[in-house]
């Protein structure tokens, strides 16, 4: 994708995880063909910024020989797929078999339609971005119902995903399962759903080390570190699990602390990143960080159309030509209870 900064690039790794030669990797890329600039996504891939239409080629042969590269778009479009970062051995089996099955499908899903493996005691994906859920049992669940089906393997997330298209989910080729399940039971599901876990927090987990990123961004030197350290897990909460980790030695660019107010941000790169956007968002984001309570979201977004955090906020800002709109519980597009806001009196206001 073309941004303000150069070519935005994705990486998904199978199964959200990266080894060392992995993590070796991608800082590498990041610093040789990249501005340096790695940022962990809200689905749990990453992106490299700054990259070229001459060193694009050059990044994609770099990272080919570590298992990062689909051997198609096509492909790699379709593994759009989120695994808890606690998955066991029978999780990321049945993450890799429901790969397998979509690169071999021919089902032609919208480009955000994605799948979440989430099959332990208690699911941890439940508040993210996907359409059809594999859940404790395991079961199979559409997004948005409140009841789920049993899962006996890919073949029925497939059947899930062409009921979606043959009722009609995805009209002009666009279209999330959420919207369907509003007013159609999926078939099947006649089981109760699991019940979410809380949000995730920064700290010791049963399986390793959770640390948060500022921004979801992590410089090439950290992530060797880390990489150093144990295998990594992705999260799409702007967080990395460190497998098996209990401590860690110092490294710069971490959020350690469960309590730390930038937890409470979402914000775009904004401008001069983003041609889009109409000022900048993350130093702003950043000051009012302190004035946000606890468990409160604050979206800054350097235009409407909100990429930075699709959802609903407890507050979000929209920059726009004259100031910024000020949006209660809403999206980046939603009607502003404020307008044209400038940046010295969000304090106050807020």
């Amino acid at each position: 994708m073309d941004s303000g900064d150069g070519w935005v690039v994705r990486i998904r790794p199978p199964g959200g995880r990266l080894d060392s030669a992995q993590a070796q990797a991608i800082a590498d890329a990041a610093e040789a063909h990249g501005n340096g600039v790695i940022e962990l996504t809200g689905r749990a891939n990453l992106q490299l910024r700054g990259v070229t239409p001459a060193s694009h080629a050059p990044l994609i042969e770099a990272l080919r020989p570590h298992g990062l590269i689909d051997a198609d778009a096509r492909a790699e479009g379709r593994r759009n797929i989120i695994v808890t970062p606690f998955a066991d051995a029978e999780a990321d089996r049945l993450a890799a078999e429901l790969a397998e099955a979509l690169a071999a499908s021919d089902l032609a899903l919208p480009a955000k339609f994605g799948f979440a493996v989430d099959p332990g005691a208690t699911p941890v994906l439940t508040r993210d971005p996907a359409d059809i859920r594999i859940e404790p049992g395991p079961t199979l669940r559409a997004d948005g119902a409140t009841r789920a089906a049993p899962y006996r393997g890919p073949g029925d997330a497939l059947a899930l995903a062409r009921w979606f298209l043959d009722q009609g989910g995805a009209p002009s080729g666009r279209g999330r399962m959420a919207a369907l399940t509003a007013r159609l039971t999926p078939p099947g599901a006649t089981l109760p759903a699991a019940l979410p876990a809380a949000p995730l927090r920064p700290g010791p987990h049963a399986d390793g080390l959770l640390v948060g990123l500022e921004f979801g961004q992590i410089g090439p030197d950290t992530l060797r570190r880390l990489g150093r350290l144990a295998p990594l897990r992705l999260t799409p909460w702007r967080m990395v699990l460190i497998r098996g980790a209990r401590r860690l030695p110092a490294i710069p660019g971490l959020i350690l602390d469960p309590h730390d107010p930038r937890l409470r941000l979402r914000a775009c790169p904004g401008a001069p990143a983003c041609p889009q956007a109409q000022a900048a968002t993350r130093p702003l984001a950043r000051a009012l960080a302190p004035l946000i309570p606890a468990d409160a979201v604050l979206h800054v977004s350097g235009c409407a159309k909100g990429c930075g955090w699709p959802r609903a906020a407890d507050v979000t800002l929209t920059a726009t030509g004259a100031g910024f709109d000020l949006i209660r519980h809403g999206r980046a597009q939603d009607p502003a209870a404020l307008r044209g806001l400038h940046p010295d009196q969000l304090p106050k206001v807020l």
